[in-house]
């Protein structure tokens, strides 16, 4: 059962990872310094003295640039892929029971691509927020980003199930309007993200 948690955990740190790339690390290198989580063998310098600094001086930088308007839209691009590297690695991190390429296999499908779904989304909102409100609105959304990465992240270490079922809700809302952003695009019309 320790197992499954596992499991859960790294999905809710992955998807927290699709909001804020730092965030989540952070949470997960307090709460393995403190005790609450385990990390997997070669993954322990996450928990370290060195790591929570960084991580820490990162999410700073990081939410300090998401409220700066041309800067935001930037940060998306560069977030994309780092979102998945790091929704991989916290995974990876917390499952312990699995053999090695098992787990690497299932941080990066469920994780890498749960972070990047994620990530995809909030991408697309922020560039539509951009055109209709010309920036001004994005500080909203850059709050509501920060606050889905803190709460998911901390649910994920504290609450699995919970953090699972808000991320499956995230998941398919992401899904759903992608799918009918496909469809409009089909039938001639505009994005609809």
């Amino acid at each position: 059962m320790e197992g499954i948690f596992a499991v859960i955990t790294g999905i809710g740190l992955s998807a927290a990872c699709g909001f804020r790339v730092f965030v989540p690390l952070l949470a997960l290198s307090l709460a393995s310094r403190y005790g609450y989580l385990h990390l997997a063998p070669g993954f322990d310098w996450i928990g370290g003295s060195y790591a929570a600094m960084a991580f820490a001086s990162a999410t700073l930088l990081e939410i300090i640039a998401y409220y700066i308007p041309w800067l935001d839209n930037a940060m998306d691009a560069i977030a994309s892929p780092v979102s998945v590297i790091a929704g991989t690695i916290a995974a990876a991190s917390v499952i312990t029971d699995l053999p090695p390429s098992v787990r690497w296999i299932f941080a990066l499908i469920a994780g890498g691509g749960i972070a990047g779904i994620l990530q995809g989304t909030t991408t697309a909102l922020r560039a539509k927020s951009s055109l209709i409100t010309g920036g001004t609105g994005n500080p909203f959304f850059s709050t509501a980003e920060l606050a889905g990465s803190v709460v998911i992240a901390v649910l994920a270490i504290v609450v699995p199930i919970v953090s699972l079922v808000l991320v499956a809700s995230l998941v398919v809302f992401a899904l759903f309007k992608a799918g009918r952003s496909l469809s409009t695009k089909r039938k001639g019309g505009s994005y609809g993200l």
